[in-house]
């Protein structure tokens, strides 16, 4: 299967705190991936890497075979990648509906100049309400559209964030704890939903969960890591029972 992500001899420091050291993964196309650890492995900043909140200090990270290693976040969000985060920024105020629409990338009454154009936008807006109704269809939020996003719980709001990935044109995502805090039942509709997105969408998800009562029905492989170093990766079962993630979760 085709390597979505490829990381390759990846270290970050933070002065004399090596958070990630030499890690190298890969992501598979189509998959839902967990990333697992004690608190402190260097879990978040992996992905932080990855999405380009933090720039390497060594090593590399490959996006479909592309270099995005030196890329500025948004530049990452535009070849695909979205990444979500344990707490939700959203617009507040706006409805479910419109914290979609302001996704959508390169509308053309974003400017200045075009915004005063309303006939250069005004089919591209119908186009994108549209196409906002069928994506929070298939996030599960098609009857909460017209919901201020305060409204909603907080699994509801992973589920929009996950929503505003898809009208970016996301075919990747990251995200970090999508089940904390919420209720058991909900939580299984998300790793639901993230399946069914992977299945119709073909799309890939590489998740740092906790929950991993949850979480290990659903995923296909599975990476550890502690102290900054992968420890192991592969099917979730051999993932499990391997004695040095034990150890890892009892020392930590």
């Amino acid at each position: 299967m085709r390597q979505v992500i490829q990381i390759q001899n990846v270290s970050k420091s933070f002065g004399n705190l090596k958070a990630v050291d030499d890690v190298s993964v890969d992501v598979e196309e189509k998959t839902l991936t967990i990333l697992i650890g004690p608190n402190g492995s260097g879990k978040t900043t992996l992905i932080n890497t990855i999405a380009g909140f933090y720039r390497a200090d060594r090593g590399s990270i490959l996006l479909n075979g592309t270099n995005i290693t030196k890329l500025p976040p948004h530049k990452i969000y535009k070849m695909g990648l979205a990444r979500t985060f344990q707490i939700p920024s959203l617009f507040w105020k706006l409805t479910v509906l419109e914290n979609a629409m302001v996704a959508a990338r390169d509308h053309p009454g974003e400017g200045f100049v075009g915004s005063l154009m309303r006939r250069s936008w005004i089919k591209k807006e119908s186009e994108t309400a549209e196409i906002a109704f069928k994506t929070l269809d298939l996030v599960g939020l098609y009857d909460v559209w017209d919901h201020p996003a305060e409204s909603l719980s907080g699994g509801q709001m992973k589920l929009l964030e996950i929503g505003r990935g898809l009208m970016g044109g996301a075919k990747v995502v990251l995200l970090d704890e999508p089940i904390s805090g919420v209720n058991p039942k909900l939580a299984h509709e998300i790793f639901e939903k993230l399946m069914s997105l992977r299945t119709d969408l073909g799309m890939t998800f590489f998740i740092i969960e906790h929950r991993l009562d949850i979480a290990l029905k659903y995923v296909d492989s599975v990476v550890a890591m502690a102290y900054g170093k992968i420890l192991a990766q592969g099917k979730p079962e051999l993932v499990m029972s391997d004695p040095r993630l034990i150890e890892a979760y009892l020392g930590g």
